[in-house]
């Protein structure tokens, strides 16, 4: 298998509900991801997939979906509301909802397994490694 991987960077805030210290308080941080992609042999050019690829397809849902919003448990109230409360220029504030806290393990699971596939159904080429940086000294990886 020959792999290539594309990094993306996006800022966001979140917290983390039923955190024991700082993190179950409201904050952001600038993010960097990391998307390893598998084909079985290479393209026409010598590629496992051209890197604009990813970064149109996954980072443009990133960029849609993620970038300067909120990553929140889809559980919790408290901050569904504060963050809702708060209006911009385009109207509510934006916030993408999880089933589970968004930690950067469930942010590389859910990359992983539900966003990669379904935005790269067309192309010939699987993700099979997510890392998520949530700083500078912290990450977490989802493979297959």
């Amino acid at each position: 298998m020959l792999t290539c991987t594309r990094r993306l960077t996006f800022e966001a805030g979140h917290r983390v509900m039923g955190h024991e210290n700082k993190c179950a308080h409201l904050h952001g941080h600038s993010y960097k991801v990391w998307l390893t992609a598998e084909a079985t042999g290479l393209d026409s050019v010598g590629r496992v997939v051209d890197f604009s690829v990813l970064k149109e397809l996954v980072g443009g849902w990133i960029d849609w979906q993620w970038d300067h919003g909120f990553l929140l448990h889809e559980k919790d109230a408290a901050a569904l509301v504060a963050v809702k409360s708060f209006q911009t220029e385009h109207g509510e504030q934006k916030v993408y909802l999880l089933d589970g806290n968004p930690t950067a393990e469930n942010l590389a699971w859910h990359l992983l397994k539900e966003v990669c596939p379904r935005l790269l159904i067309r192309a010939d080429v699987k993700i099979v490694r997510v890392v998520v940086q949530e700083t500078e000294n912290c990450s977490a990886e989802a493979s297959l």
